[in-house]
């Protein structure tokens, strides 16, 4: 009986604390914000900017237009938003003609933008909404600083 009743409350201590460690995910130890390209490891190409090809970028920048003209009207349509921006990666994709270092490197970017909008097309919760769309402002921001054609 005495080993049930210390396994029962081992678990209930750790599940305890790994609940409460998970409440400041997006805050450092001094209480600064981490935006979610402080986790990327995006570098750049010996100090320059990496190419890519035209489509990628014109979708990259089509989706960054997409966004503006949400936040313009006041949307609050995040499914319809994620749905949009959806098109433009599938457009990057089916696209992409890019191999080797760039190649990869897009991909550091890239696919924290697809789960992003993968969460604004699913997603019936406001808030988590609100932060995947300023998630991926700072993603598409990181792409242009690290990305030219």
């Amino acid at each position: 009986m005495k080993p049930i009743l210390f396994i029962l409350l081992a678990c209930v201590v750790l599940f305890t604390s790994c609940k409460s460690e998970n409440k400041s995910t997006n805050m450092d130890e001094i209480g600064h914000k981490i935006s979610i390209t402080d986790t990327l490891q995006l570098t750049f190409n010996n100090g320059d900017k990496w190419l890519v090809n035209a489509e990628t970028h014109e979708g990259v920048k089509n989706m960054e237009a997409v966004i503006n003209e949400f936040k313009a009207e006041k949307s609050e349509n995040y499914k319809e938003l994620g749905n949009k921006l959806s098109k433009q990666t599938s457009y990057v994709i089916k696209n992409c003609t890019m191999t080797g270092a760039s190649h990869d490197q897009l991909h550091v970017v890239l696919v924290p933008m697809l789960d992003e909008i993968s969460v604004l097309r699913e997603s019936n919760n406001l808030i988590m909404a609100k932060t995947s769309l300023t998630n991926l402002e700072d993603l598409i921001q990181a792409y242009f600083k690290h990305f030219n054609l």
